[in-house]
């Protein structure tokens, strides 16, 4: 739909079904939050929070909550963006199919940017805006879902600007209050590219802060878009309706049709503490030195309504994104990464973590005699590759072995690779090197390792879900299967890497003396602070193992070896996924929070009967 506001697309979500009233006053603090976690999970429906205490704003979450709200929102125009976006990634596609989009370029056309004259807007305080704190040990309050926009200094204007979604501390820690905010970004993005130019000049770069408007204009923050197509000329496409704008007198970027604008300057070397936060990975991001914004002014539409969300160990509301984005690119990384038929990054896992693959196996034309070659130059294509570049383990099995497996299978994917991989060769590690800012598995902040397990050829092995006799296994605490060949067990709390080498030194020392032979069909172990927990469930098992684990300090093995810098094993594989002492805490949610929104869903509140 070609909505002109956030309170249009709230109208027509209610009308249809999709929205449901919150009449009670609110807390921002934490209990917006809990409301919206606990609808979020029960697959519910949009919220509107009607009074938020100490705002005069309301507040609208879980917007993009299902993709079949979103898939209803844009329900006018996702065929033509599907081709936009297909166009744009592959141009010879018109060639090939000249009457699939033949009204593509008007529509194109159409979805331009669009300068108009100022709207009114009235002048607020950032204090004045609803002060949402999501989990308990966060910072200070959070804009959850901020269009960032900052221009290209060598190329000036709309066209050539960045929006990005990146979190922005409106309050709490050394911030200024109404005066100070917090941008937290990375300077290979695309705003961080903006900045470097920025600071080379010695001049601030001015930042406007959007919040609202179509809720296409939001989802284009957060869209990966081929070369070349802004991301105002997706949102006009996406939203039916052209990103109207206009400049304020101190020449910031104002969308005529938001909510709030926030707009300032980030000076060079000008930064403060942000965060903590709780973020993706299921944990907090800790407090980090991230550029301030002096903020200019604050800007408001008459009825403004708040959009948030809230970010936490996954499934969230950004899967939702994720899915949705998957729904648009269709096979877009298939014509990036030349070998790619699938690439999975692992919502579960907290996304980057884990990445799942499958690519070309033809070098080897032997079927018995075949190795992981191709693949293997695919895996560094994948982590040389954007947001993939972020992840520290990469699985990838070959097409060829089996056409029909699938990444998004997880438990036949993990069968297909554990039945194939040979740990003395199909272990490459990439040490002392990025990994996702937010991930504190490493040795420092965006510092720690990566590995890829390439699997190519026929079956080595069978997988077992039984037990070998474990008599002399003291080591082996409370054994529980995670899939067959993949065995959780429990350790003592870590210490330190010292005492961790000794501890699973003991236990891969008693798994080789009771005989390799018997533990053929486990090829891998996972040791964690309870393996039951662990082995529930396969979100347990991905989260667990995957975000609490730097490859090249948490690998260990059953009678391993290094043979000319290369590390392997002819046993078992045991990865470490306890907790360590510089991990960041977990999200825990607070339960007299808990206990207060059941006036919410209970009897007589807004939410009675309604999921």
């Amino acid at each position: 739909m070609g909505y002109k506001s956030l309170q249009a697309c709230v109208d027509d979500l209610e009308k249809h079904g999709h929205l449901v009233r919150i009449k009670e006053e609110v807390d921002p603090y934490l209990e917006m939050a809990a409301i919206h976690l606990r609808v979020y999970e029960a697959k519910g429906p949009a919220l509107l929070f009607e009074k938020v205490k100490g705002s005069p704003y309301r507040a609208v979450s879980n917007l993009f909550g299902t993709v079949e709200r979103s898939s209803f929102m844009f329900r006018d125009s996702l065929d033509n963006v599907r081709k936009l976006v297909a166009v744009k990634g592959d141009p010879m596609a018109v060639l090939k199919n000249p009457l699939k989009y033949i009204g593509l370029p008007f529509f194109a056309i159409k979805a331009l940017p669009k300068k108009v004259s100022p709207a009114h807007f009235d002048e607020i305080r950032i204090q004045d805006i609803p002060q949402i704190h999501s989990w308990p040990m966060d910072g200070g309050a959070f804009v959850t879902l901020p269009i960032v926009y900052t221009e290209d200094p060598d190329q000036p204007g709309p066209m050539k600007a960045n929006i990005g979604m990146y979190r922005i501390q409106m309050s709490g820690n050394e911030y200024i209050q109404d005066q100070e905010a917090g941008l937290h970004y990375q300077l290979h993005r695309g705003i961080g590219v903006h900045q470097t130019k920025y600071n080379a000049l010695g001049q601030p770069m001015k930042v406007s802060i959007i919040v609202g408007g179509p809720p296409s204009h939001t989802f284009s923050a957060v869209m990966p878009l081929p070369e070349g197509l802004s991301e105002l000329t997706f949102a006009g496409a996406l939203g039916n309706r052209r990103f109207r704008y206009f400049y304020d007198p101190h020449h910031h970027f104002i969308s005529a049709d938001a909510d709030f604008v926030i707009t300032g300057e980030v000076y060079p070397g000008e930064n403060k503490p942000e965060g903590p936060f709780g973020d993706h990975l299921g944990y907090y991001s800790l407090k980090h030195e991230f550029p301030v914004m002096r903020v200019q002014k604050v800007y408001a539409k008459k009825n403004a309504i708040w959009p948030f969300t809230v970010v936490g160990r996954p499934p969230q509301e950004d899967t939702s994104f994720g899915d949705m984005i998957h729904e648009l690119t269709g096979s877009a990384i298939q014509k990036e990464i030349p070998g790619v038929h699938e690439v999975h990054a692992v919502d579960a896992a907290g996304v980057h973590p884990l990445l799942l693959a499958i690519g070309s196996e033809r070098y080897t034309p032997y079927y018995e005699r075949k190795q992981p070659q191709e693949i293997l130059t695919i895996a560094n294509h994948i982590l040389g590759t954007g947001q993939l570049s972020l992840a520290k383990w990469l699985f990838i099995a070959a097409k060829e072995d089996n056409p029909d497996l699938h990444t998004h299978d997880i438990p036949e994917f993990y069968r297909h690779i554990l039945e194939r991989v040979q740990w003395q060769r199909d272990l490459h590690f990439h040490t002392k090197t990025t990994i996702d800012t937010l991930d504190y598995s490493g040795t420092d902040l965006n510092s720690g390792s990566k590995v890829v397990i390439a699997a190519a050829g026929p079956p080595v092995r069978s997988l077992s879900d039984r037990l070998p006799d474990t008599t002399g296994i003291p080591e082996l605490m409370n054994p529980h299967f995670i899939l067959p060949g993949i065995l959780s067990v429990q350790g003592p709390a870590f210490s330190s890497y010292e005492e961790a080498e000794q501890e699973i030194g003991r236990l891969a020392q008693q798994i080789e003396q009771s005989g390799l032979d018997h533990w053929k069909e486990i090829p891998l172990i996972i040791l964690s602070d309870d393996s039951a927990f662990t082995a529930r469930d396969l979100k347990n098992f991905v989260w667990v193992t995957f975000t609490r684990s730097n490859p090249s300090h948490d690998i260990y093995g059953v009678q391993s070896f290094t043979s000319h810098k290369h590390w392997g094993c002819n046993g078992p594989l045991i990865i470490d996924a306890r907790v360590k002492p510089h991990h960041a805490p977990p999200l825990i949610k607070n339960e007299k929070v808990e206990q207060a929104i059941e006036r919410i869903f209970g009897k007589g509140g807004s939410l009675y009967g309604k999921m």
